[in-house]
């Protein structure tokens, strides 16, 4: 019966997204076969095939993090900075897709340095929710001696775990984004929630445009917010689990 209720939600999810994105994915397909042409008609010192590995290479080298600026090239995302939040991203298992190891050595690194740092993100990620607990429930214990409540101090501290956790997490981090990525707040609040469940799918990413100037301790501090985030997040899911069960 569960197996037959998760396929079945599955299921929900893929058709509800197929009736949304499929249209939006015929248009983009559309759209770029009409400027593919277009491109070719109006200057026809171009061939087909050569544009198509100038697309092609294009694609490859945005995908191993450099993007043309003129007559130069942007580089900077295997920086100290950049390398620091991509190992962050690998053992909290996020793994955006946007940014992955080109060489053979640094694929090897990456298998061992995941294999162990993978068990040490998740000892480290249950120690912090157990501190949030263990703070909640001393803060219920307090306000249940000083105004004598029982249920209600429990509730209350939850209550304001729940909410400062919201505000922490997943409410405020999206004005940090529309600053300095130029996002939404529906975009910040999309990338903010795709990223502590480490879904990650990689569409949006922070630090990653060439445009933009970001300030030094920017992803420092952002892969603090992932590592408490996961944390607290990971609280959320496991109440979900055991109402569930």
């Amino acid at each position: 019966v569960l197996l037959l209720a998760y396929l079945v939600y599955v299921g929900l999810g893929a058709s509800v997204l197929q009736a949304l994105e499929r249209p939006a994915e015929v248009r983009t397909a559309r759209r770029l076969l009409q400027q593919r042409w277009e491109l070719l008609a109006n200057h026809s010192c171009l061939q087909g095939p050569t544009l198509q590995r100038l697309i092609q290479g294009v694609i490859e080298a945005y995908k191993s993090g450099v993007t043309t600026q003129g007559n130069s090239t942007s580089l900077g995302r295997w920086d100290f900075s950049g390398s620091f939040f991509f190992s962050i991203s690998a053992i909290t298992t996020i793994g955006y897709g946007n940014l992955s190891p080109s060489t053979v050595a640094g694929r090897i690194f990456c298998i061992l340095f995941a294999l162990f740092g993978i068990p040490l993100n998740l000892v480290l990620l249950n120690e912090i929710g157990q501190l949030m607990l263990l703070g909640v429930q001393r803060s219920a214990h307090h306000l249940e001696e000083k105004f004598h409540w029982k249920i209600k101090a429990t509730l209350v501290m939850k209550t304001c775990a729940l909410v400062t956790g919201l505000l922490l997490f997943l409410l405020l981090p999206p004005l940090l984004f529309s600053s300095k990525e130029g996002w939404t707040y529906e975009e910040g609040f999309y990338y903010s929630f795709i990223t502590l469940s480490t879904i990650g799918f990689g569409d949006y990413v922070i630090g990653m445009n060439p445009d933009r100037t970001y300030p030094s301790w920017y992803k420092n501090v952002i892969s603090l917010w992932i590592l408490f985030g996961m944390a607290w997040l990971a609280l959320i899911i496991k109440f979900c689990i055991s109402l569930l069960e």
